[in-house]
């Protein structure tokens, strides 16, 4: 499996994170994840190794 190797800024549009998102190629598809980047800012796909970051400012909540 590929791993991004920069990490991929989330905003609150993006929000429930999961991934793959939807902009990765259909060759490097893996099952879909939810993952949690509300309490700690980051995330790290256990499939693909991506790391996610929430960007600076993003309002999480309703």
């Amino acid at each position: 499996m590929h791993t991004i190797d920069q990490p991929v800024e989330i905003g609150s549009q993006d929000l429930p994170l999961h991934c793959p998102v939807g902009k990765t190629k259909s060759w490097n598809m893996h099952p879909r994840v939810f993952l949690d980047i509300t309490h700690t800012g980051q995330a790290k796909c256990p499939y693909c190794g991506t790391l996610y970051l929430l960007k600076p400012g993003t309002k999480v909540g309703h």
